[in-house]
Order: structure tokens, then sequence, then C-alpha cells
């Protein structure tokens, strides 16, 4: 895999994508290393401001300061992302990319780099059966498609990544193929989580140390109904990575499969497995927080009741959370 080099920043502040201006009609170009105009190697510097939408949410995830999907727009949960770290950087608390959060967000490598798919990664596709009973009877709840599967590495947005890549036939994918993708991949952070606050109406989970520092700040997804939130201070029970599920139909009254089946069914580990790639049970029946297999939902009011997060952003969380990690649900 090899980095997005300054002379790509280059092509990128030529086409309008490293000012001050909406990153999503200007990235739609094919952004390959022979479409680039030859620079001098220093006529961009490695480590610069971040100056646009994009490379504010790659280097935001990188610290911890999830935007969710990466897709190169100001929305919400960016502009919540940035505030988080302006309060963390003693900034004002704008939501916006001026020129002194810039400075402080300095990006330690571009932007976007490549992924090349190898044919072991292309080797565990496999369809998602549609219903309870054909999921519980897969060995693995994998990746159905090489566009999911790379949207979720890179935490982004797939339908960035078809932007980023307009000639890639994603139904064709072969070993060796290239593509351009945002640059952050597992995120590993310091510090130790001493307390999780998650507020209800924000739709937001921050992991704080014992500093009172935010050292993590991603979007969650709360249940649907008010009832089901739980309010209060909460303690984290179990840690579990790639769990598997099991699936009660008295949790889902509404489906007609689960009052067909009437029994408990046990759904193998995987990133599309219901409650992804973690589980953070809580010390309340029933309630974790924890993955999902539809990232592009979280910071939504959808869920039976627990806490989702992005399979990418639920990795993160389970780097610091422990047994005993108070919880703390605000409305």
């Amino acid at each position: 895999m090899s980095p997005f080099t300054p002379r790509h920043f280059a092509f990128l502040m030529a086409l309008g994508v490293a000012g001050n201006v909406s990153a999503t009609s200007a990235i739609e170009p094919v952004l390959r290393p022979e479409d680039t105009p030859a620079l001098e190697a220093d006529a961009v510097e490695d480590s610069h401001p971040a100056t646009n939408w994009l490379e504010a949410q790659v280097e935001l995830a990188r610290r911890g300061f999830s935007s969710g999907s990466i897709d190169g727009v100001r929305g919400a949960q960016s502009v919540a992302a940035l505030r988080a770290f302006q309060r963390g950087a003693g900034l004002e608390e704008t939501g916006e990319l001026d020129a002194l959060t810039a400075e402080n967000l300095l990006l330690s490598t571009p932007a976007l780099t490549e992924h090349v798919f190898t044919a072991e990664e292309l080797d565990q596709l496999q369809p998602v059966g549609a219903t309870w009973l054909e999921k519980s009877e897969q060995t693995a709840l994998a990746y159905a498609t090489a566009l999911e599967s790379a949207a979720e590495h890179y935490h982004s947005s797939p339908k960035f990544l078809k932007k980023l890549n307009p000639k890639i036939d994603w139904d064709a994918i072969k070993p060796g193929t290239v593509i351009q993708v945002p640059a952050v991949d597992r995120v590993t952070l310091s510090g130790r989580a001493v307390r999780l606050q998650i507020r209800l109406a924000a739709h937001e989970l921050e992991a704080t140390d014992e500093t009172g520092r935010v050292i993590a700040h991603l979007p969650v997804s709360i249940a649907r109904n008010v009832e089901k939130r739980p309010v209060g201070e909460l303690h984290v029970t179990v840690v579990i990575p790639n769990p598997n599920y099991t699936f009660d139909p008295e949790v889902f009254p509404e489906s007609p499969e689960a009052k067909e089946l009437g029994r408990k069914l046990i759904i193998q580990p995987g990133p599309n497995n219901p409650v992804g790639v973690a589980w953070i049970g809580l010390d309340r029946s029933g309630y974790g927080i924890h993955g999902t297999p539809d990232p592009e939902k979280v910071g939504r009011t959808e869920s039976h009741g627990c806490f989702r997060l992005a399979n990418w952003d639920a990795r993160t969380l389970l780097n610091l959370a422990w047994t005993g990690l108070p919880v703390s649900v605000e409305p």
C-alpha cells in the first residue's frame, strides 16, 4: 500500500478540494498517479494544516474524534467531532474549520492512500442471508461485497469511495485492483479511559481520562423508544471482541419471522453480525454498546435499546473499555 503523495495533494489543490470549498463535487475526477501533474518533490509539505473537510475528517478519525462515515462533506457528525476536538485543544467550539483550528489539526500524513485488493480478502466475501434463519446457518457473517469491505476498513461512505474511484467496476473486483481510499485504518489511542459519557440528545459517546480530557468522541445510535433509553449511571460488565449473537424472538415482536420461528438462534461472528465486531455489556440486563452492520445509520434513533457504533468506532472503544468502567447516560 503506497501513500497518497504530496504530488497528489497538489492535484487536489488544483481541483479545489484543498481550499475552503465543499469537497463533494471537486473530488469527482479519477485520482490516479498518472493523472497528476509533475511537480517538485518539495512543492507541498507532508505535514500541513487541515484545509478541507476530507482532511479534517481523516485526521480527526486518526485522533479518536470520529465523524462517522468519511465523505468529505461538512455534516452534523463532522461538526460535532470538530467541536469536541476544539474543546480538547482549548479552542472556541465553533464547529468550523477556521484558521486557528486548522493550525492545531495538522495532518501527520496525506489524507488519501491506495488499497490493493488481495485474493485472500476477496475469497472471504460471502452474501448475507436475508432471514434470521439463513443468517444462523452461515459459518460467519463476513463482508458481502468488496465495496462494503473497503468502505468499513477505511471508515468511509460507500458513495464516497465510488466518487473517489469512478472507473472501478465494484461488481468485478479482482486481486490486484487498486483503489484510492482515506488514509485511516484501525485507531489505537493513548491514555486510559476512566468514564464513558453518552449524550442521548446529541447522539454521541465520549471517553474521558482522569483529567477530564476527551480521548475519544464517537457518534452513537440510541433506542427508538424513549422508555428503552437507560438514563443514569451504569458500568461495563464485559468486553467481547467479535461476539456471536443470540437472536431472541421476544426482542423482535414486530418481526413475522420471529413469531413463526418461536425459538432462539445463534448468529456467528463477523462484521455483518447484528452487534458487529464488538460487545461491551452494561449492568442493565440486555443493554450494551456494540458495533453494527449498518454504519450509515449510526447517529439515528433506531436501535432496540442498545447503543450502536460503526464497527470501526466499536473497535476503537474495545481498546479503551474495561470491566467496571463507569458509563454516564445523559438525556
